[in-house]
């Protein structure tokens, strides 16, 4: 009988990439999140809001969730949903940086660091980018094969994907392409440049939740329950340190809270799905190999063939 097909592993490359892309996230993090009134001193460009600023800190943060989770798995079909994500949203926000370049921190009238920091924000965004179409193209080269999925998603958690991925792509892009005649559709007020830095956040989320709906296996969407759930959580915290810039009288208002929490409820689902999925796999794979551990002592399988030690 023939040996199964490898299983197709994460390359060390992407790993590295994913790790380095997860530092980077969480220092604009500290910069939005920690000090949202003082983007003129620790930002590539000034927020004037900040509301805006801890929710693309608390933005950041989660990308650290689900990049460090796509970069700590050993096969690529169980890491692959961060890529796609993080690709749309390094490349969105290069376009949504060159739109507005003249609001950005290059002039003498910023100190060196401040500078500094932009320039690193204008390089971070052109290479990433271009690092993940290469070294996806290798990946996807890899030899071996995904392994059989575990669990197809429940319906119930289908219909909530489906309608997230339209919320975020139809006010992602509407907030992206035309930011002027589609910023009333946010609870607070945006400039152009940070209503496609939140579009660009949105549109990243609904790749996610499309994707999703691609691998249609509970095992391989931990990433992004990850991510779902830190998003959540932090963008809760932000509404409780400055949640009185939000119009609560807005149907918009009302509709972002029930968003948030329906992101809240589907990463925690995932996140639980998705690590029993893995264990069951886990299990199932060493009962393949024909040996069972009880006890910490491992024990022959009484269907494993046989050694004559007599020979």
């Amino acid at each position: 009988m023939a040996s199964p097909a490898p299983t197709q592993t994460l390359l060390p490359s992407m790993r590295r990439l994913l790790g380095v892309a997860a530092a980077l996230v969480f220092l604009a993090g500290v910069q939005l999140f920690v000090f949202p009134t003082r983007t003129e001193e620790y930002f590539s460009w000034t927020i004037a809001s900040p509301m805006t600023a801890v929710f693309l800190g608390a933005a950041y943060w989660s990308a650290v969730a689900l990049e460090t989770a796509g970069a700590r798995t050993r096969t690529w079909a169980y890491g692959r949903i961060a890529v796609p994500t993080v690709f749309v949203f390094t490349t969105l926000t290069l376009l949504a940086t060159l739109l507005h370049l003249d609001l950005f921190h290059f002039g003498s009238e910023h100190s060196l660091a401040t500078r500094a920091v932009t320039w690193a924000w204008l390089a971070i965004y052109t290479v990433v980018p271009i690092l993940m179409i290469v070294i996806t193209a290798r990946q996807r080269r890899e030899p071996g094969v995904a392994p059989p999925r575990t669990r197809q998603l429940p319906d119930g958690i289908k219909l909530s994907l489906i309608a997230l991925a339209l919320i975020f792509g139809v006010v992602g892009l509407g907030l992206f392409v035309v930011p002027d005649a589609t910023s009333q559709w946010w609870p607070w007020q945006l400039t152009p440049l940070t209503s496609r830095a939140v579009g660009a956040w949105l549109i990243s989320l609904g790749v996610a939740a499309v994707h999703s709906l691609i691998e249609d296996d509970v095992a391989r969407i931990g990433p992004l329950g990850a991510t779902a759930a830190v998003f959540g959580v932090l963008e809760g915290v932000a509404l409780l340190r400055y949640g009185g810039e939000l119009n609560w009288s807005s149907v918009w208002s009302i509709g972002y809270v029930a968003v948030l929490a329906a992101l809240l409820g589907l990463g925690l689902w995932a996140l639980r799905a998705s690590r029993s999925a893995q264990d069951v796999r886990r299990d199932e794979h060493v009962a393949d190999e024909g040996h069972l551990v009880l006890g910490g002592v491992e024990q022959r399988s009484t269907d494993a063939p046989r050694v004559d030690e007599s020979k």
